[in-house]
């Protein structure tokens, strides 16, 4: 028996796999490396899971988009389960290419929900996103929120992802869980995260883009506070029951928020930053991106009351951490 991780080539894959290795499972990982940013860092991320666990880990290098190619990345292993992160990431990017955000987080989604359909795991996860609640202005974001006010073409296919997952469990009672995570960050990040631009930039002494005057505001998550929700929730399938679930669904799907349960200004995590590094930030004030919101803030109430689930990483921690990470891994 195995699991599938998908995307676990990336940021919040590698972290998953890793916990699922190190209590002695065995995982097969699926990635297509995507060149969206370095496929070498995504090598790199490869390369520490086969060498601290060996054969445990088992890399297919396929695109689940490919229903062809799926089938045959799993042909003869027993799945129990499967943790399903691989999607195209990133909300500015997806103005300037939208139909990959359809392939991989519509159709790549619709694949794994036939391949659980087929193949009845004891339980997928999926990563959804705090950016399906749009412009809300209520805060914090509750998961009885209505998420029906997209303000970007990723959240569009995040919330796809939940609603299709809904009919799923619906149809076929696959039991599901949708997890909206919110700006995780840590060791072996993304470089399109802004605690790793800005950390590079201020090592490197060039200016760093400030958005809407610093009056921005991020639910910063750290990536094993991630990790912790992500297998907390793997490890106790929705029921069956027609009970109502976290979302409203009466199927066996239920959706959580997994962050930190705070709103940290971004001109305090940029102090942090700083300090960490040593050094002053060049600013360079420009308007608040298309696509992007002023604030995001997560209610935890009900992963907490379900899972115990509890965030233990403070952003104060947290930052020290990344930026040491950070000058290790780049040599700086």
């Amino acid at each position: 028996m195995a699991f599938l991780v998908t995307g676990a080539a990336g940021f919040i894959g590698h972290h998953v796999a890793s916990r699922l290795l190190a209590r002695g499972e065995r995982v097969i990982g699926i990635d297509n490396l995507n060149p969206y940013y370095a496929v070498s860092l995504k090598r790199d991320r490869l390369a520490d899971l086969t060498a601290r666990f060996g054969d445990a880990f088992r890399f297919v290098g396929t695109d689940f988009t490919d229903e062809v190619a799926l089938e045959t990345a799993v042909a003869g292993a027993e799945i129990e389960g499967i943790v399903h992160l691989g999607a195209q990431a990133g909300v500015r990017h997806s103005l300037e290419d939208p139909r990959a955000y359809v392939r991989a987080n519509v159709m790549g989604h619709l694949n794994l929900l036939e391949l659980a359909r087929a193949r009845r795991p004891r339980h997928m996860v999926y990563a959804s996103s705090s950016s399906v609640y749009g412009g809300n202005a209520r805060l914090p974001f509750s998961v009885a929120d209505r998420a029906d006010n997209p303000v970007s073409l990723y959240a569009a296919t995040k919330r796809a992802d939940e609603l299709m997952s809904e009919s799923y469990a619906h149809l076929y009672r696959l039991p599901l869980t949708g997890l909206r995570f919110f700006t995780v960050y840590g060791p072996w990040g993304r470089p399109d995260m802004a605690i790793w631009i800005f950390t590079s930039a201020i090592l490197a002494g060039r200016p760093i883009r400030v958005s809407n005057g610093g009056r921005v505001q991020r639910d910063f998550t750290y990536i094993d506070d991630i990790v912790a929700g992500v297998i907390a929730c793997l490890d106790s399938p929705p029921p069956d029951d027609g009970a109502p679930k976290p979302g409203g669904s009466q199927a066996p799907h239920r959706i959580y928020n997994v962050g930190n349960h705070r709103a940290e200004p971004l001109d305090e995590v940029i102090a942090l930053i700083e300090r960490s590094c040593g050094r002053s930030a060049i600013r360079e004030a420009v308007p608040l991106p298309p696509g992007d919101v002023a604030a995001t803030f997560a209610d935890i109430e009900t992963i907490r009351a379900d899972h115990g689930y509890q965030p233990t990483t403070t952003i104060a921690e947290g930052v020290p951490r990344f930026v040491d990470w950070f000058r290790a891994y780049h040599g700086v």
